[in-house]
């Protein structure tokens, strides 16, 4: 079991994510972090690596195996790629839904 919440691990993926990167880079290609849900983080793999028939063992191979390393041996890493097996849950951690969470909170507040 990951002894980390989901918005402790988002953050350690964001900050190691250049390293992790660098691989994708090279092949013209790269990572955005989609969000974190129950332990497992999301990505899209962008640019000449999205769609490629080696996507798969990227996403495993490189980028979990490295995260793995740099946060938690548990670490299970998906590419979101518009398969349905592959789907980025809703109830997943990301920094634009909890900014869209806190642009809603001050926009009520001025009604407590």
């Amino acid at each position: 079991m990951i002894p980390f919440t989901d918005d402790e691990i988002y953050h350690a993926v964001k900050s190691n994510l250049p390293k992790v990167a660098a691989y994708v880079n090279s092949h013209g290609g790269g990572i955005k972090l989609l969000g974190v849900g129950h332990g497992t983080v999301y990505i899209e793999l962008t640019g000449t690596c999205h769609g490629c028939s080696m996507s798969l063992m990227t996403t495993k191979m490189v980028v979990q195996r490295q995260l793995q390393e740099l946060i938690h041996p548990e670490l299970n890493v998906v590419n979101v790629d518009g398969t349905s097996e592959n789907a980025l849950p809703e109830d997943c951690y990301s920094e634009e839904e909890n900014t869209k969470k806190e642009k809603l909170f001050d926009k009520v507040k001025k009604y407590f």
